[in-house]
C-alpha cells in the first residue's frame, strides 16, 4: 500500500522583516508578519495581510527550527479561510521545510472539504525577495 498526493494549491506568501523576541528560553524566536501573497491551484484568491510566523531556532548547531503560521485565504469567490501551519526546519538552507497545513473554512460554503483529511506542505523561498512558496497537498 501506498500514499498518494493530490495539489491543492501553492501560496507565494509575502513576508515583512523579522521583528526579533531573541532568546525564549525554548530557542530564539522571530516573529515574521505577513503582509499578502496570492494563491493558486485547486483554489485560487489571495492572502490576506496581518498573519504572521513565528519560527523558533531550537538549535542552530543542528539548524534544527519550529515553524508556526496563522493566517487567512480570500478566495477568488470571496470566502475566507482560516490557515494554520505547522512544521520543522532540520538541514541547511537548501533544504525544503515539510509542514502540516490545517484549514478552517465555512461548513456550509464551497470549501468545506477543506475542514477534513490530511494535508502536508513543502515550504522554500520564492523568488521574490520576502516571499515564501508553500505547496499544499491533501493525501488520498
Amino acid at each position: 500500500m501506498y500514499l498518494e498526493a493530490e495539489h491543492i494549491m501553492t501560496l507565494h506568501v509575502q513576508c515583512a522583516d523579522n521583528m526579533e523576541v531573541k532568546d525564549v528560553g525554548r530557542g530564539y524566536l522571530r516573529v515574521i508578519p505577513i503582509v499578502g501573497g496570492k494563491v493558486e491551484g485547486k483554489i485560487c484568491g489571495e492572502v490576506v495581510p496581518g498573519g504572521a510566523d513565528w519560527n523558533t531556532t531550537i538549535d542552530s548547531n543542528l539548524n534544527l527550527a519550529h515553524v508556526f503560521a496563522k493566517y487567512l485565504i480570500k478566495t477568488s469567490d470571496g470566502e475566507y479561510i482560516d490557515v494554520q501551519n505547522e512544521g520543522f526546519i532540520r538541514g541547511g538552507d537548501d533544504s525544503k521545510i515539510k509542514t502540516s497545513p490545517r484549514f478552517k473554512a465555512d461548513l456550509k460554503g464551497k470549501y468545506a472539504w477543506l475542514n477534513y483529511g490530511v494535508y502536508v506542505g513543502a515550504l522554500e523561498a520564492g523568488q521574490e525577495e520576502g516571499q515564501v512558496l508553500i505547496t499544499v497537498y491533501r493525501l488520498n
